[in-house]
């Protein structure tokens, strides 16, 4: 985001930095703070929005967002539901955008397009420069099915090694390049599943290929859990993992709960009926345990990291807590794994 802002200045824009939490003193501060120094363009999550629809929050009827001309959405995925809320409770004449790609190849590999329709849970295309193909199992390019993002050419601002990696690039090489390798392909693969839809040419994120759930071999993206559950009233946060359990995975869902809920049965059967409902039985969590506040380990990016939480779990070694924004987050599930094995 660096290069972003810096980028802004160069065109003779005025850059308004927050740092605080969000929600602080009112859920709605960031929308105050848009009106009174007339912002107009607004970056943010999605679980801010989110966050925002589970509480039923109507922001356009409470502040003046007349300068308001864009809002930008990044670091995890928005469902289709949180674009409609966007332009149904926030402003209906702006254009909003999501936008997706990565600290490593400093730059995107699919996002906003001003001269294409947007259209709800999708970014508007594949950026400029940017080869991407969604492949298959067998290193096939496929539409309208989720498979693994891939960038099939060199990009202009890919890394040329990692730091540190003097033997002849091999753990670059290994991160990006090797897991098509076997069947003769060498692209970039980012660790990501998508769907390239061949009707609108738009890419939706279905979160990380390496968290992916496959209970009874079924592949399920965490962002379809999220995307339900994050926007009942009760739900701050959560976070879910594939446990190895007698011979099948099991999903397990961890809660971070709004001020004033409990995690009661009938909290718990509301979750299941509500994912059973708008998704499938496939996806409904064998266990839903809560966490502290600390809880939901986040990269500085804002993402989510259910790889850590897979491998305290699985009794693993977590190599690089240094990367993660609140790393006595995991602390709670290191207390716990006994109790899951």
């Amino acid at each position: 985001m660096w290069n972003w802002l810096i980028s802004a200045l160069a065109v003779g824009a005025t850059i308004f930095l927050y740092d605080g939490n969000p929600l602080y003193p009112d859920p709605l501060r960031f929308f105050e703070l848009i009106e009174k120094h007339k912002i107009s363009i607004f970056g943010t999550s999605a679980a801010y929005i989110h966050y925002l629809m589970g509480l039923d929050l109507k922001p356009a009827k409470k502040y003046d967002l007349s300068s308001l001309r864009e809002i930008s959405q990044t670091a995890s995925t928005l469902s289709p539901e949180g674009f409609e809320y966007v332009y149904r409770e926030i402003k209906k004449d702006l254009y909003f955008n999501s936008i997706s790609g990565g600290t490593d190849i400093n730059g995107c590999f699919a996002g906003a397009i001003p001269i294409l329709p947007v259209y709800s849970g999708e970014l508007q295309g594949r950026a400029l420069a940017m080869k991407v193909e969604s492949y298959n199992d067998i290193a096939e390019p496929v539409k309208d099915e989720q498979a693994e993002l891939v960038c099939e050419a060199p990009s202009p601002s890919m890394p040329v090694y990692f730091w540190g990696d003097d033997d002849n690039m091999t753990k670059y090489k290994a991160a990006y390049f090797d897991h098509f390798k076997e069947i003769g392909k060498n692209v970039w693969r980012h660790g990501d599943y998508i769907v390239i839809h061949s009707d609108t040419g738009g890419v939706t994120f279905w979160g990380r290929s390496d968290a992916v759930l496959k209970p009874s071999g079924v592949r399920i993206g965490t962002a379809e859990i999220y995307n339900v559950i994050e926007q009942l009233p009760e739900i701050a946060d959560s976070l879910v993992i594939g446990q190895k359990w007698q011979g099948d995975i099991r999903i397990i869902m961890f809660v971070l709960l709004n001020e004033g809920y409990k995690l009661t049965n009938e909290l718990k059967e509301k979750i299941k009926k509500t994912l059973r409902e708008k998704t499938s039985p496939r996806h409904v969590p064998k266990l839903i345990l809560q966490t502290p506040s600390d809880g939901i380990p986040y990269t500085f990016s804002n993402k989510k990291v259910e790889i850590a939480v897979t491998k305290i779990i699985h009794r693993m070694a977590v190599a690089n807590r240094g990367a993660l924004r609140n790393p006595e987050s995991l602390d709670f599930y290191e207390k716990i794994r006994e109790e899951l094995k």
